[in-house]
């Protein structure tokens, strides 16, 4: 889709995920090796009272049931930035449900444009778990 044809305000539901046990061992393990996403006994714990997604892993499950939709379709350019915030803790056999929102425009000469997708996920239990806001380069519609 062009960035001419993107409107802001457009709002997307995604699929939900479940967060599974394994691939939050898995994830850390390769990723974000810190003992509250690998080590059981430890992360009993702490303040959370148990094993916890990396935030990371979280978005990125969500993100992907963004990207299935192919909004943007063969235009998409590339990202430029995200910014996570992780505002409750995702814990094994929680299922985040999210929703997308274009929430900005700005052009950038003839070619291009970036589009703003704020991504909200709630766990099983409609809390707020994170937020995101991506930037993402995007086609314009060929002059004629």
């Amino acid at each position: 889709m062009y960035f001419e044809d993107i409107s802001t305000g457009a709002a997307y539901a995604l699929e939900p995920v479940a967060i599974l046990r394994e691939q939050i061992l898995s994830f850390a393990r390769d990723y974000d090796y810190i003992p509250l996403h690998t080590d059981e006994e430890y992360a009993k714990t702490t303040r959370f009272g148990g094993l916890i997604a990396p935030g990371v892993m979280s978005f990125m499950l969500v993100w992907t049931k963004f990207i299935d939709k192919n909004v943007f379709g063969r235009e998409l350019i590339a990202g430029k930035s995200t910014s996570m915030e992780w505002i409750r803790p995702v814990y094994p056999g929680d299922v985040l449900a999210g929703q997308a929102f274009i929430t900005g425009k700005t052009a950038h000469g003839a070619r291009s444009g970036e589009i703003e997708v704020t991504v909200e996920a709630r766990n099983q239990r409609g809390e707020l778990v994170l937020t995101d806001v991506t930037k993402i380069v995007v086609q314009r519609r060929p002059q004629a």
